[in-house]
């Protein structure tokens, strides 16, 4: 890795002419976006609060279009995104099923989410929101470090899902019709219009069912998105916002081993129990202020509530010993959670020393609510498990020793300060920086007799990055970067996890990025040394005790490259390479400490490379088809339970059959592989990915 590291700082050295660098305005004014293509002339909501363009960025960043998520077929954002470079996913009911992998780092504690770039504190590693890419606009990735933006939990990567806005116009409605395998049913509603020449408003509706690919395999989702924007002086605007989503997803908690091997025979078996349980309900509630105070000063103010409610009922542990298979682990959980938080930024286009810059300062506040209730210490009524058959597992009804009551409930409060600011040294070179500042305090009250406690927690988190511009199409660039990452959900964390201070994370980048063919081609490069200390491990000679000594590492590559060619073909590929090990970490088994130096972190894969191909048949007729492989993860951290890679070809054909009217085709899974997406239970269950499907839309926009 050092000498990919030395390379990209000798290009950083280099001097050739160019013109100048023009910082981009941040206009307040809402237009409809682009949906065609993003690319590395697209400013980027994930990578800088600046509103820089992707090629002036110092960092990995990505995008992905809305209309290309639902033209290829992807039901989720995590399906979306885990078509990025470098990442895959790794989700399971316990988390939601939004569970990510980035560069070495997995889980909701290292890979944030946002949407519409706020953030939902997780509770007990879980997010459940966004529910589906209806009403997704577009979905920006920064790979890495990205705490000095957003806070601790990012040290893998941050994604941000930016919902449909309003805009200026005419009406216009889209409504979708959708039909395919396991009686998939869709209908969808999109509506924007301009009600006034200064209100202007949009509302998604989108409705899913399903029978799911296992026995007793039902889900539905039900969303809502609504915005209303009063453009109320040519230099403020107000938009409220409010997003519901309804989520009873397939309740599926892998299919267990057989002497350590997948039977495929077993692969549409459901052996939950018959009243099982799962169960999210979300809504974000936003108030957006945008001010262009003068031609060098603007404001934004974002005011939000967010409120979570997930339920969990089931028997998610199924384990086959002497040829008997067992059925236990009954948990039941409860989360409900509510956030109330503020916003509050100023950008300021000055000189320093002289030179052009452009400043961002702001704070943000969070208050967080969050209550857990569940029937803990989780004893099965039947000590070793209820037997079932292999073959035709019966359902039963859901029984534990132990009752259903509060566990605890949590207050937190944050606030930070950050700044971030770019400084245009010369024509070519210009430097980005950041700096955040995190206070957290977290009350914990035990609501079965336990005593009172409460953890305050802080994180100081930087960026420096220079980028040096070769023309105004290529660019290269070095950053370095810091992040914090909790050892726990910080609001949730247990007694004994807040003993300990947050995870240190750094990582060294360089990168180059062009555009090149006229604006028909763009390719980047990247390469990258993060370092995590402070991990938990065990204490030798006692039952639970931790202590915060550990580290883990991860070098790695990164390439994308998107071509428009001729004769209406276009091209995306990317592919990825991490080597990622534990460096410094050990476990207690049976009483003996074991070291785990040198291994792999769980459902980390080595490589990942994803490839999708499109062409216009004609002016009507458009087809598309897409690889995705991931190479194979452990499931433990011994190294020794290990998932096999898997790729996946998915098609797609669309056919717009009337001026208004197209209908389209998508192929999941064409060859009908059988493969693990994740796994549970220790790898001794894999939660597989979907058999061959089809699904038929009908589109009509008037």
């Amino acid at each position: 890795m050092n000498k990919y590291l030395a390379s990209g700082l000798c290009l950083l050295a280099l001097h050739h002419s160019a013109q100048a660098l023009t910082l981009p305005a941040s206009p307040v004014i809402a237009s409809a976006v682009d949906n065609d293509h993003v690319g590395l002339a697209t400013p980027t909501t994930a990578g800088s609060r600046l509103n820089l363009s992707a090629l002036h960025t110092p960092g990995s960043v990505e995008s992905q279009t809305g209309e290309q998520i639902r033209e290829r077929g992807d039901a989720s954002v995590q399906d979306a995104i885990s078509r990025a470079t470098g990442l895959s996913r790794t989700g399971t009911p316990g988390d939601g099923g939004t569970s990510l992998s980035a560069r070495g780092f997995t889980g909701q504690g290292s890979v944030m989410q946002l949407y519409d770039g706020n953030r939902l504190y997780t509770g007990m590693g879980t997010s459940t929101f966004p529910v589906d890419t209806w009403s997704v606009e577009r979905v920006d990735v920064l790979r890495g470090p990205a705490s000095v933006l957003y806070g601790e939990g990012a040290t893998g990567a941050v994604i941000n899902t930016i919902p449909k806005k309003p805009f200026a116009g005419e009406i216009e409605n889209h409504i979708r019709f959708g039909y395919g395998t396991y009686d998939r049913q869709q209908q969808a509603l999109d509506s924007g219009v301009s009600l006034t020449d200064q209100l202007s408003s949009r509302l998604n509706v989108n409705r899913l069912r399903s029978n799911g690919f296992i026995d007793r395999g039902d889900s539905s989702s039900d969303f809502v998105s609504a915005a209303l924007r009063w453009q109320a002086a040519d230099n403020l605007s107000f938009t409220l916002a409010h997003d519901y989503g309804d989520q009873r997803p397939q309740n599926y908690f892998g299919t267990p081993l057989i002497n350590g091997h997948l039977q495929k025979n077993l692969r549409d078996k459901n052996y939950n129990l018959s009243n099982d349980t799962q169960h999210y309900n979300d809504q974000w509630t936003r108030l957006t202020s945008e001010w262009q105070i003068n031609d060098r000063v603007s404001a934004t103010n974002e005011l939000y509530y967010l409120k979570a409610q997930r339920r969990w009922q089931n028997a998610e542990n199924y384990n086959l010993s002497n040829g008997q298979l067992t059925r236990s682990g009954n948990f039941g959980i409860k989360h409900n959670q509510e956030q109330v938080g503020d916003r509050q930024t100023f950008t300021f286009k000055h000189t320093l020393f002289g030179l052009d810059s452009q400043t961002v300062v702001g704070a943000d506040y969070n208050r967080i609510r969050f209550r857990l209730a569940n029937n803990s210490p989780f004893n099965d009524v039947l000590e070793n498990g209820q037997p079932i058959d292999l073959y035709h597992p019966a359902p039963a009804p859901f029984e534990s020793k132990d009752p259903f009551k509060p566990q605890f409930a949590t207050t937190t409060k944050q606030f930070s300060g950050f700044a971030e600011n770019r400084l245009q040294l010369t024509e070519q070179l210009s430097l980005i920086t950041g700096l955040r500042r995190d206070y957290v305090h977290v009350d914990r009250n035990d609501l079965t007799g336990g005593p009172k406690t409460d953890k305050t927690l802080t994180g100081n988190n930087w960026k420096a990055g220079l980028v040096y511009a070769f023309t105004t199409d290529t660019s290269v660039y070095g950053q370095y970067a810091t992040s914090t990452d909790g050892v726990g959900g910080l609001i949730s964390l247990s007694p004994g996890q807040q003993q300990f201070d947050l995870s240190t994370a750094k990582q060294t980048e360089v990168g180059i990025k062009q555009a090149f063919w006229d604006q028909r081609g763009e390719w980047t490069l990247a390469a990258y040394h993060i370092v995590k200390k402070k991990l938990l491990i065990d204490v030798p000679g006692t039952a639970q005790l931790k202590e915060q000594v550990g580290q883990q590492s991860s070098n790695g590559l990164e390439a994308s490259l998107d071509l428009q060619l001729p004769r209406a073909w276009q091209l995306q590929a990317n592919a990825a390479i991490v080597r990622a090990q534990y460096d410094d970490f050990s476990q207690v088994v049976n009483g003996v400490q074991v070291s785990r130096d040198g291994n792999r972190p769980t459902d980390v894969p080595r490589r990942t490379a994803n490839l999708w191909l499109s062409k216009a048949v004609t002016d009507n007729i458009r087809a598309g088809a897409g690889v995705r492989y991931v190479d194979a993860r452990y499931a433990d951290t011994a190294n020794q339970n290990e998932l096999p890679s898997y790729t996946v070809v998915d098609a797609t054909l669309s056919w717009k059959a009337l001026r208004n009217t197209t209908l389209g085709l998508q192929l999941n899974n064409l060859f009908d592989r059988t493969y693990a997406v994740s796994q549970y239970n220790d790898g001794q269950q894999w939660i597989l990915g979907e058999p061959r499907s089809f699904f038929v839309t009908a589109d009509h926009t008037f």
